[in-house]
């Protein structure tokens, strides 16, 4: 009998798992597959290359407590920073833009470009810091509308204010306006407002969509926490936190996945596992997705209907990207920063290849169309530049994510047969910028949104698991009956990752959260017990001590 089953070992699974066995609950993660780590994972491919099979930059994870707390150094974690954090190329070659985590190099880098860009950056990470203080308190507790308040409300919203020549309510339409609207506004050179559209439309949304501005306002706290990668790949995290829950007794059981969370009485009584294996608990923690927690492993037939109905309406999207991990022979050699192939800044963090905002929305139409963009969005990640672990001696990785691949296709294709020829189309993006990459490339394992569903349950491959607006954010996520954490309709159901505040990404916030809330749940009783044992120990200190005295 466990005090809490963790079902899914991705790394807001595993954030929650240690801090329940650290606080002395009972905890068992559950994991399908051999390896934890869910969208957080490195494999070993093609003889040597240590390859991420999900998320590779480490970034909000670093502005929450949880490395710290968990002693995740003790454990083998270990960062290389990535700086700069971000590199754009001009797609005429002529130069390039930096985003250094010292916003004096940023700027410095900007200058060559727009100079009056270089300051009206340099005021952008000004305002949005100071907003995004408040914003990412809240990202660190469960979302209310009055903690949204509370956190505007603060002095660090009242600084921000007092940058705007509008006043208050200029600020409140800076963060509810598009992120497109918010870097036109704010920057006049295409290559800025480029970068900074590309950085933003990670998180989902296209750029014309409303209350999205902090997608691009949230980028001011790289100057802060900086972009790291773990030493080793992006598994790091994930191995280390397993060794962390193993060290304080949890348990973590690989191929072991769940086909049924099982109930009685309406409330979670543990799960059953795909071999018939009964596994039982006080209560379920899910880190899978809500759509696959409540309408797979749960049952649509147990959920009162009006639940069912609200959670297969989630929008949850069309996908929006596919990924290709590649070997290669050599690092890109810009035409915008010539290295002669050899490690340089430009490979140290996300390189942006994204000409135009005007290319930008070109290939999301071709998203809303159901085909995949005919020129994709990249980012190019080489992070064998930085780190020797990940690939044989003289030898490199080339990640490249790019947007926009819808899941379902209207062309009446299949990705299956389709995905060399769109991972071509990826390629031939790099080698516009980098044409010394053409022939260097040895292997590539190709990630479609049909794969990332496939291999790493991100229904209809949206890396989000739903899709990020306004709606389904903050207190809306993923509904605004579940965005507590748990299921009100079903005692000791508890849900946890990307499916829930606040969001996607490496960020660990959510298990944090989800942590939280069971332990005020579970641990009033075991917290009188273990009061009652302090006094009956200290009563009987007290009275050995004075049988010792009369001795």
């Amino acid at each position: 009998m466990y005090d809490v089953i963790v079902v899914g070992g991705g790394h807001n699974g595993l954030t929650c798992g240690c801090y329940l066995q650290k606080a002395g609950l009972r905890v068992v993660v559950l994991e399908r597959r051999p390896i934890v780590g869910g969208a957080v994972c490195t494999e070993t491919m093609f003889g040597g290359y240590r390859m991420d099979v999900g998320s590779s930059a480490h970034i909000m994870i670093h502005l929450t407590p949880v490395i710290r707390e968990l002693e995740l150094e003790r454990f083998g974690l270990e960062y290389i920073d990535m700086d700069p954090f971000a590199f754009f190329p001009l797609p005429d070659g002529s130069g390039a833009i930096e985003f250094w985590r010292d916003i004096d190099k940023t700027c410095a880098s900007i200058e060559k470009i727009s100079p009056r860009d270089a300051e009206a950056y340099r005021h952008f990470v000004e305002f949005w810091g100071a907003i995004n203080e408040g914003v990412f308190k809240v990202f660190l507790k469960p979302p209310t509308p009055g903690n949204l308040v509370a956190a505007m409300a603060t002095g660090q919203f009242n600084r921000a204010e007092s940058g705007s020549t509008g006043g208050s309510l200029d600020t409140l339409r800076r963060i509810f306006t598009s992120y497109g609207q918010l870097i036109d506004e704010w920057f006049e050179s295409e290559p800025m407002r480029a970068a900074l559209a590309w950085l933003a439309a990670q998180s989902g949304p296209p750029p014309e969509e409303i209350g999205t501005a902090d997608f691009a306002g949230w980028h001011a706290m790289l100057h802060r926490s900086g972009a790291k990668h773990p030493r080793g790949g992006s598994g790091m995290l994930t191995q280390a936190m397993q060794r962390c829950l193993e060290h304080h007794g949890g348990e973590v059981r690989l191929d072991a996945e769940v086909d049924r969370i099982e109930l009685a009485g309406g409330r979670v009584r543990g799960v059953r596992l795909k071999n018939g294996e009964q596994i039982n608990a006080r209560c379920v923690v899910s880190n899978a997705h809500v759509q696959t927690t409540l309408l797979k492993l749960v049952g649509r037939d147990r959920l009162p209907s009006d639940l069912g109905a609200r959670v297969e309406r989630i929008r949850v999207g069309n996908g929006f990207g596919m990924t290709i991990r590649c070997a290669a022979d050599a690092l890109p050699d810009y035409i915008a920063a010539p290295s002669g192939g050899k490690p340089h800044s430009s490979h140290h963090g996300l390189q942006l290849l994204c000409p135009s905002v005007d290319y930008l929305h070109r290939a999301y139409q071709d998203f809303r169309q159901g085909m995949p963009a005919r020129d994709p969005a990249v980012i190019a990640m080489t992070f064998s530049a930085i780190d020797p672990d990940v690939a044989p001696p003289g030898k490199h990785t080339l990640f490249l994510w790019a947007q926009y691949h819808p899941y379902e296709l209207r062309t009446g294709e299949h990705w299956d047969v389709i995905a060399e020829r769109e991972a071509d189309k990826l390629l031939e993006v790099v080698y516009r910028y980098a044409p010394n990459m053409r022939g260097a490339i040895t292997n590539r394992y190709i990630q479609t949104p049909l794969e990332l569903e496939r291999k790493l349950g991100l229904l209809r491959g949206n890396v989000m698991h739903v899709e990020m607006s306004f709606d389904q954010m903050f207190c809306f996520r993923p509904l605004p009956e579940l965005s507590a954490y748990k299921v009100p309709q079903i005692g000791g159901l508890y849900l946890t990752g990307a499916s829930t505040h606040p969001g996607g990404g490496v960020f660990a916030a959510s298990g944090y959260n989800t942590a939280n809330v069971v332990l005020r749940d579970l641990k009033p009783s075991r917290l009188w017990a273990g009061l009652a044992g302090l006094a009956l120990g200290a009563v009987g200190t007290g009275v050995l001590g004075a049988a010792r005295r009369k001795r």
